[in-house]
This record gives structure tokens, sequence and C-alpha cells, in this order.
């Protein structure tokens, strides 16, 4: 067997898919078996869904871009080939029985990781060369970040099961000084966003894709991401009562769904507890809040702040005062565990300053893991935008001004998605996701 020095890219990717795959594997045994046709989020498709989708996406790509094999079950490959966007609107109202026994998806999960497997073991790849055609390495990428995107989706869906329908798991308790939260200032500089395209470039979705430079004003941004001790205060000030301090959209939101506090906080007569992954737990003040991008921006105006901008956001994690920019906030190296709460380290939050080497040249703390983090941008294209044209929804169908850039990365983010380049969106709406904010004034 070659050695890991000597392992090709595709060899390295492939093993990297399998990494993953088992990664899947081990989330989806956390859930009771009596529980796998549950939707815990009404705006999401049932988990059974994802379990076949993972393995249909995979084949669905491969089999029309690498290996052009016939499909050996077409029914499932299309019900199991797209999910829901999470927008305002109506739910799904499929029921249990509408979806394949447990027994038919893994039979069919098998097959196709057996089909797909002899295949690239063969290494022969007929339709790459042709038109629009991609590299196997870049195929494979696609298949393994779609994976990890879709673990850390598992993961805040099975954050939403009754603790009685899954397996818990353990993590190590973490514990830090207590917080005090301050204002930092940003001198005026740039920001450069996105990649640059090339023949050395490296891997990108369509929306990373290209790189340009924004001047950024200078201004204030909070050191550390906004707490659940901070956001209390909004809370008992009356903040979720005060139509002043939403947009009329967002209240309206708002009182139709009688949203009166975060999702992952639940009250306990006059006091709050945290809705862990597996547990509950008195509310830890120091973790950071986790809420929807409506809720950050009502607590914005109550804080006489704002969100930052998508570009303020870099120039505060990877600006330096000389005017370079680095490839993350504490520099150059790889991210490795002891810089964050990341890359699967653990199921829950940790305090805002539990790990204070994450911290960028400008001393702002934890702008990687620990929670996504809001901006004020609406998802769009950068210039020069071009669609993968193999996947070419996975970004332009959410270019509508309804869903919001977010970045940082959160527990439950792979390593990879925490490259400076990377995007991820939400709508507004959306209270589910690991993702918190921190404010930002002139």
């Amino acid at each position: 067997m070659a050695t890991q020095s000597k392992l090709t890219a595709l060899d390295q990717l492939r093993n990297a898919v399998l990494e993953a795959r088992a990664n899947s594997d081990r989330l989806f045994e956390i859930v009771r078996e009596d529980s796998l046709y549950e939707r815990p989020i009404p705006e999401r498709n049932r988990i059974i869904f994802y379990m076949g989708h993972l393995e249909a996406f995979d084949w669905n790509l491969f089999r029309s871009h690498l290996f052009s094999l016939d499909s050996r079950t077409p029914v499932f490959d299309k019900l199991f080939a797209f999910g829901i966007d999470p927008v305002d609107g109506g739910l799904p109202t499929d029921q249990p029985s509408d979806w394949p026994s447990l027994s038919e998806v893994r039979n069919y999960v098998q097959t196709l990781r057996d089909l797909i497997d002899d295949a690239l073991d063969a290494g022969v790849f007929p339709l790459v060369g042709k038109p629009d055609s991609y590299s196997p390495e870049t195929l494979l990428r696609i298949a393994y970040e779609h994976r990890l995107m879709h673990i850390e989706t598992l993961a805040y869906m099975l954050h939403r099961l009754p603790y009685d329908r899954k397996h818990p798991q353990s993590q190590d308790p973490l514990s830090s000084a207590p917080v005090e939260n301050e204002m930092l200032k940003i001198p005026v500089g740039q920001a450069t966003l996105g990649l640059s395209r090339g023949p050395s470039a490296p891997f990108g979705w369509d929306n990373e894709f290209s790189s340009f430079t924004a001047i950024v004003p200078d201004f204030r941004i909070d050191k550390y991401m906004v707490t659940n001790a901070e956001f209390l205060g909004f809370v008992e000030d009356g903040g979720y009562r005060n139509s002043q301090l939403w947009s009329p959209e967002d209240w309206q939101w708002k009182e139709r769904y009688s949203i009166a506090h975060p999702a992952f906080w639940n009250q306990a007569g006059s006091t709050w507890n945290f809705r862990g992954m597996f547990e509950e737990l008195p509310l830890p003040a120091n973790w950071p809040v986790y809420v929807s991008h409506a809720e950050a921006s009502a607590y914005a105006r109550w804080a006489k702040k704002s969100l930052p901008t998508e570009a303020q956001w870099h120039r505060a994690a990877y600006g330096t005062p000389q005017g370079a920019e680095e490839s993350y906030p504490w520099g150059p190296a790889a991210p490795e565990s002891s810089l964050g709460n990341f890359d699967f380290r653990r199921w829950d939050p940790a305090p805002v300053n539990a790990f204070p080497t994450n911290k960028s040249a400008f001393g702002v703390v934890g702008q990687l893991g620990n929670g996504w983090e809001w901006t004020s941008t609406t998802f769009g294209p950068f210039p020069g935008f071009q669609a993968f044209s193999f996947y070419p929804t996975y970004s332009a169908n959410f270019f509508d001004g309804k869903h919001f850039v977010i970045k940082g990365g959160s527990a439950r983010s792979a390593a990879c998605f925490l490259r400076r380049s990377f995007r991820n969106w939400f709508q507004p709406h959306y209270q589910y996701v690991y993702a918190g904010f921190r404010c930002v004034s002139e």
C-alpha cells in the first residue's frame, strides 16, 4: 500500500470521502431506529431523506460526469436528489409512510457505494475531457464537502430531537474566565474576498469566485461573539416585544410564530436553560447565543449598533495593521484542535473566550468555529461568478435577496470550511443553525 507521502491527490480525496462516509454513518447511529422517520425541524425533510440523499448526490454526480453508468434505481435517484431550502412558506406535508422502508434505503446506500467504489477502483473516467467536464479530483472534492455540509445540517437537526430518541454522546467540559466584551478599533484598510481563477487556484465552490478587494472604512467590532448573558439583557428589556427594533418582515414572522426567545433556550420558571445536544443545562452565560438573522438584527438595533458587512467581518478577521492579509486570523498555520471549537470537536458551544489564540491581528477573538456569524450582506455573486455546469443551482438559486451571508464555522463545521473564501448563507428567519453574531459600530 502506498505511504501517505506517496498518495496521489486522487487517493487522498478518496480516503477523505471514506472518512466522511464513516462520519455521517456515526451521526445516523445517534438516532434510535424508530426515530429515523422523524422531522425534527418543520421546514426540513425527514431524517431518512438525508440517509439516502448523501449517496444519491454522489451517484448522480459521478455517473453523469465520470462513469456514464446506468441507473439501477431511477425512482430513488430522483426521490433523494434534492433537499428543501428552509424559507418562509408552506411546510412539507409528507408522511413517514410516503418514504421507502429503512431496509430499502440501506440497501440503496450500500448498492451505490459499491458501484461508485468499483468504478473509482477501475480508474476509467470516460466523461472527463469533454467540454465543460471537471477533473476526478474536483468532483471528489465536491462530493466530500457536500457530505460534510450535510453532516453539520444533520447535527443541528438532531439537536431538535427529544433526548429519549437519541443515543447520548460525551464531550469534555470546558471552563474559562468570566467574559467582559469590548469593542475594538479596526482601522481603514483592504479586505480581499473570494478566490482568483487560474490553473493553480485552490478548490472553491462557485460563489467563492472571483477574487476582489474592497476598501473598508474604519469601524469598531465586538471582541467576542455576543454571549447568552448579553442577549439575556435584550430579552429582559422587552426586546421581543418592541416592534421598533424589528423590520416589518421580521416582526411579522416573530408574531406569526410567537417567537419570544432563542430556539436554543427553554424557560423553567424564572430561569433559562440551554437546550444542548444531549442534555438541558442552566444557561451558560459565556457561550455564544445562537439566533436567527432577524433576532441578531433586532439585538444590534437595541444595542445601537449593527451587524458587520461581509467585508468588515473579513477585515477584522484577516487584516493586519501592516496592510497584509493572513490566511487565518491567527496566521498562516492550518487549523488544529487547540485553536478553536471546530472540526467536530464538540457537540455544543464553548465559552467565547475559551481559545484566546484564535485571535486576529486586531485582537478579535474566536471568529473561526464555535458558531457561524451573521453579516448584514445579502448573499449574491462576486464579480466574474460562473455557476458550476454540473451543479448550476448550488448558489444561483439563492441570489434572491432573501438570504444573508454567514461566516466562520461552528463546532460541527469541518476544518476545510474555515478557509478564508468559504461562504455560507441562510434566510433571516431560520433559528436552528449554529449561528451567532457580533456587532459593529462607527
